[in-house]
């Protein structure tokens, strides 16, 4: 559907932004948030794990045309698994906002399958009310570098060479591919972090599964025009079929290939050393995400951390409610993540610098 469709007039345009865990969705959109003008925005945050931080990241921009009650959480499961018990009651939500809303923003979680989502925008509820945008893909450009979807996937890598059949059976490199299938418009973040041979190589890795016509545009830390997302005017609804995934013959989709949980950190001292032990669990214990907030001794804001492998950042968000300084981080790994290891290494339990969590 063109989008000098007058059908689509009276429809609310939705973009939704998928990508794989630790991609850089969240901090795109925040960026979107920050810089769009003259439209009054919402957000639908998909989270995978237990703590809403991604919702908390984007409630916290503070920015008037899209205001706390507009971005609305997620957590019951993925999106695409679960659009009927959980999207359609955000959308009705967010639709009867006063004053009206402009635009909507869907952030899916990193295991999220777009195509199953795109369909339901055919549905008799929703179909009347809202239309798709466009599909914007994240793709994280330092990990397609360096040959992967995302950053520290060596023990997955091994896997498959050992066994040549898992080519076909990797959950996560069809979930990347589906997700690109599907896609556009692509973002390819981190590109202050690959030099020109890196970029070649990431557009390389992109090419063999981009779509024709799909355009790819790289960015660093999330700075983008946001009239370059949004406004596309394709209606993907009308075309979803025409775009194969891996999963076009399956009734459903197995996320078991994943393992998160929360882990509880009391206030710490130092956020360069905690850093560090956030790397080190990357490292030794396998894990591919990290993300939460923690309290610093003597400092009022809360501090956000985000982690994709041992690549760490840390900056203070915005001031501690009322509630306790309690921090909480969700960590992400592939299944079998041994919970007992991570939470030993957060807890500065013999590590090699000797720095522990106070109590």
């Amino acid at each position: 559907m063109s989008q000098t469709d007058p059908t689509n007039l009276s429809r609310v345009p939705c973009t939704i932004v998928t990508g794989f865990l630790g991609s850089g969705k969240t901090t795109l959109i925040r960026h979107i948030l920050e810089n769009v003008r003259g439209k009054r925005l919402a957000v639908i945050v998909n989270e995978f794990g237990d703590v809403g931080i991604d919702g908390e990241i984007l409630k916290g921009c503070g920015i008037e045309t899209c205001p706390e009650e507009n971005v609305v959480e997620l957590a019951n499961g993925c999106i695409c698994c679960t659009v009927a018990d959980d999207f359609v009651p955000a959308l009705d939500a967010i639709l009867a906002r006063s004053p009206k809303v402009d635009h909507i923003l869907i952030e899916t979680s990193g295991l999220a399958l777009p195509k199953p989502l795109v369909q339901a925008f055919h549905w008799p509820a929703i179909k009347s009310r809202v239309t798709v945008d466009g599909v914007v893909a994240v793709v994280d450009g330092d990990a397609l570098a360096s040959g992967r979807v995302a950053h520290d996937h060596d023990a997955l890598a091994e896997q498959r060479a050992s066994d040549v059949q898992l080519d076909h059976d990797d959950p996560i490199e069809e979930v990347f591919d589906d997700q690109i299938a599907c896609a556009d418009l692509v973002i390819m973040t981190k590109a202050d972090l690959v030099d020109a041979e890196g970029q070649v190589r990431a557009r390389a890795a992109l090419d063999a599964e981009l779509p024709k016509g799909v355009s790819v545009v790289s960015v660093a830390q999330g700075r983008i025009d946001p009239a370059v997302l949004m406004g596309l005017g394709v209606g993907t609804e009308d075309d979803i079929e025409n775009r194969r995934t891996h999963h076009d013959d399956e009734a459903d989709h197995d996320h078991d290939d994943f393992d998160s949980f929360v882990v509880e950190v009391p206030e710490i001292d130092d956020p360069a050393a905690f850093a560090a032990r956030v790397a080190r669990a990357a490292e030794e214990a396998d894990v591919l995400r990290v993300k939460g907030f923690l309290p610093v001794a003597g400092k009022p804001m809360r501090l956000l951390l985000q982690a994709v492998g041992p690549r760490v950042s840390h900056q203070f968000d915005r001031p501690w409610g009322a509630g306790p300084r309690t921090g909480r981080l969700v960590a992400i790994g592939l299944k079998g993540l041994d919970r007992a290891k991570v939470e030993a290494i957060l807890s500065g339990a013999g590590a090699r610098s000797g720095v522990s969590v106070p109590a």
